[in-house]
């Protein structure tokens, strides 16, 4: 896997870039949730899968799963494409702007970070990526376990740049998202079935969910304590599943739904279990899969148009390499639940995104 160098500026002690740094931190967004006076959230840490991904398989050359190209990012600030998979803004961004840390969520491996960046949150997230090792590996994403080396390597760099105590108080009171599963269920069990012929779905389900409580073990060893871990959405739903197993009239498909349904009530008693064995930690299960669903079935409710195909191209089947440049987009994405054939348009996850961070908020504090 290709990784870009970082290239982040050095501060080398300088009292006056010091001071930069510790500018650019006070120069937030103003958030849409009002945190009580005694809370600090100085940090949001994302990991995940192209939910939540802001570019970090940029400069991978080995990964069809990347969308630094047009149509990407039409609505995106300057219409730049990212590498965020939608028009515009993706949950990780949404959520440090109504949190008023800041606007966007700088992807890691973005070669123009900045060393101010990192003492506000970073994105670890990949496009492709899952719980199950196989599910990185086919799509040549960065792995669970890579993410976490790539958070090791930001943590050296925070305390490079602030010391050991000062980023401590960061890792502990910061806010850890959690965005894997989608491409377990979806392609690596579903679509290629490669996983259908090995295990049944109940002990498919048990191994995402040991590989998922050793990750949140290793985020806990390295000071998060603030971890929301977002279930699997209505993927039987989405346009692509609606055309590859919704019959003829392409309704969802509800076996998938159902899978996904399965593996979200297990994962939330994985997470009981989970604060249990560390008291001291908040690890919350965010619901995903209810708000979505509601607004694919009830869509005209919301001001939609169209929940069952996707804005780009045809859109029953066009999402990364096939959502190009070259194919027609939808005349206004506002009116359409999904940009492509996976991924909810920006308005979709900015009508997902505030319910939830208000809802959910309280139980990290």
């Amino acid at each position: 896997m290709v990784v870009s160098t970082m290239k982040l500026w050095l501060c080398g002690g300088c009292l006056f870039l010091r001071c930069i740094i510790l500018l650019g931190v006070l120069c937030k967004t103003k958030g849409l949730v009002k945190l009580p006076p005694n809370v600090t959230v100085p940090a949001v840490f994302v990991f995940g899968d192209s939910i939540v991904d802001t570019g970090n398989n940029n400069d991978n050359k080995l990964t069809p799963a990347k969308c630094n190209y047009p149509p990407y990012g039409k609505d995106f600030k300057g219409s730049i494409p990212t590498g965020r998979f939608s028009n515009g803004k993706v949950p990780s961004d949404l959520i440090v702007e109504d949190l008023g840390i800041k606007e966007y969520l700088p992807a890691y491996l973005d070669p123009n970070l900045q060393s101010s960046d990192l003492l506000t949150g970073v994105n670890f997230a990949s496009g492709g990526a899952g719980y199950d090792p196989l599910t990185s590996l086919s799509a040549a994403a960065i792995s669970l376990s890579g993410q976490v080396d790539l958070f090791k390597e930001c943590i050296g760099k925070l305390k490079g740049e602030v010391g050991e105590e000062r980023s401590n108080f960061i890792l502990n009171n910061s806010f850890y998202i959690v965005v894997f599963g989608s491409n377990d269920i979806s392609n690596t069990y579903f679509l290629t079935r490669v996983r259908q012929l090995q295990y049944d779905l109940p002990t498919y389900t048990d191994i995402l969910l040991k590989s998922a409580s050793n990750f949140l073990k290793e985020l806990y060893q390295l000071g998060a304590r603030r971890i929301a871990v977002f279930g699997i959405p209505p993927l039987g739903c989405i346009p692509f599943q609606r055309t590859a197993a919704g019959g003829i009239e392409r309704n969802c498909a509800e076996q998938i739904n159902d899978a996904a349904k399965f593996f979200n009530a297990k994962l939330s008693n994985k997470l009981d279990s989970f604060n249990q064995q560390f008291p001291d930690a908040r690890t919350v299960y965010i619901d995903v899969y209810t708000p979505l669903l509601d607004i694919i079935l009830n869509y005209q409710k919301y001001g939609y148009k169209v929940a069952n195909k996707g804005c780009c191209g045809t859109g029953i089947i066009e999402v990364v390499e096939l959502c190009n440049r070259f194919v027609p987009t939808c005349p206004n994405d506002l009116e359409y639940v999904f940009w492509d054939s996976f991924h909810p348009t920006e308005v979709v996850y900015k009508s997902l995104i505030s319910p939830i961070v208000s809802k959910y908020l309280p139980k990290f504090l």
